[in-house]
């Protein structure tokens, strides 16, 4: 039965059966995938865009409105079999889906709002910048998630990694890379905003995380980041590191320039301090007195066997899938490969019936 919700919007409970068991209530301007995460239950989450189809779900009854979705993120068969995607579907009566078992299950942060003031913006290399949040209350959140950030006065929201572990969860720090007419980065962050300023937020958000005990504190750890791919490689490093001080950790970092590369000295002085902590930096575009080419050729060159090994990998699409090929290619088993990629906005919603 339709109620109302808060805000006045009109809201339908949903039912989720398979592999979770809940029931909630979702506005119709709500993506299903908000609602259950802002009440504690747990559903596979990555992108939040509708590009990488981690939240899939299946319509068992009742009606949603959602994306047209290209096959190349939900197979012909699956879109047939009436799959949709948590993250870009909104209700439009009472609803049931369906959820299949995920093969790892992901951090079980509540999300919220959260409110936020900035404190401090720097600039750490020619295009990217550290931008230091105080927010409200302490956020509870895993290494390696991130939150959504309104940009004022657009309607749009972008999605920025913390770098700070989960133990300073009262300031998050976020590296932040310049692209070139971004509504965010050239609109807003690199052509406005200032300390002071009050910033809108919500998260945690994502399936990429370093939780404490899912692995054994001696298994050796890979990290593989590209550009600012590296800023959630910094809160699993600094939060494996806290629960073990000589873990082993190889961070490789991939730029196209030495102009690129950020917070080189904060790591070599890590490095120092902590004996099982090895940092990398590559210039795929450029030669100079460090290692030239791209991460996971570096990562064949250095390792004849991953075997035992667990990786997380952060960056673009091409430099994340070429990283995985390298350490299955030296017997990393698949189930111990963590990715995340960066990729475009979302998709315009349309509409689907079950």
């Amino acid at each position: 039965m339709a109620v109302s919700d808060t805000t006045g919007s009109q809201a339908h409970r949903v039912d989720v059966v398979g592999a979770a068991s809940a029931s909630v209530t979702c506005a119709e301007d709500q993506p299903l995938l908000d609602a259950f995460l802002r009440n504690g239950v747990y559903l596979p989450n990555s992108c939040n865009q509708g590009t990488c189809g981690t939240c899939k779900v299946r319509l068992c009854s009742g009606t949603v409105d959602a994306p047209e979705v290209p096959e190349t993120v939900l197979g012909a068969d699956d879109q047939a079999r009436g799959f949709v995607l948590a993250c870009q579907s909104r209700p439009r009566s009472d609803t049931t889906i369906e959820v299949e078992a995920p093969e790892q299950t992901g951090p079980r942060h509540r999300l919220r709002d959260v409110a936020g003031t900035v404190h401090g913006i720097e600039t750490v290399a020619h295009d990217t910048v550290t931008v230091l949040v105080d927010i409200d209350e302490p956020l509870d959140f895993s290494a390696g998630q991130y939150m959504e950030i309104a940009v004022p006065g657009t309607g749009e929201w972008r999605q920025y990694s913390m770098a700070n572990p989960p133990a300073s969860a009262s300031r998050l720090e976020f590296q932040i890379r310049r692209v070139p007419g971004g509504v965010a980065t050239d609109g807003w962050i690199f052509g406005g905003l200032d300390v002071g300023h009050e910033l809108e937020m919500r998260g945690p958000w994502g399936d990429f995380a370093y939780e404490p005990g899912a692995d054994e504190p001696e298994t050796p750890m890979l990290l593989l980041a590209g550009g600012t791919g590296l800023a959630p490689l910094t809160s699993i490093a600094a939060q494996a590191l806290t629960d073990d001080p000589d873990r082993e950790i190889h961070l490789y970092h991939g730029v196209r320039h030495e102009a690129d590369l950020y917070h080189q000295q904060f790591w070599q002085e890590l490095a120092e301090r902590h004996r099982g902590l090895t940092y990398v930096p590559c210039l795929s575009r450029s030669e100079w007195v460090g290692r030239t080419g791209y991460v996971g050729d570096a990562v064949l060159d250095d390792f004849a066997s991953l075997r035992g090994y667990v990786a997380y990998l952060c960056g673009p699409p091409a430099m994340v899938d070429a990283g995985v090929k390298a350490c299955k290619r030296r017997r990393m088993p698949a189930r111990n490969i963590r990715r995340e990629k960066y990729t475009p906005s979302g998709i315009v919603p349309a509409g689907l019936s079950a």
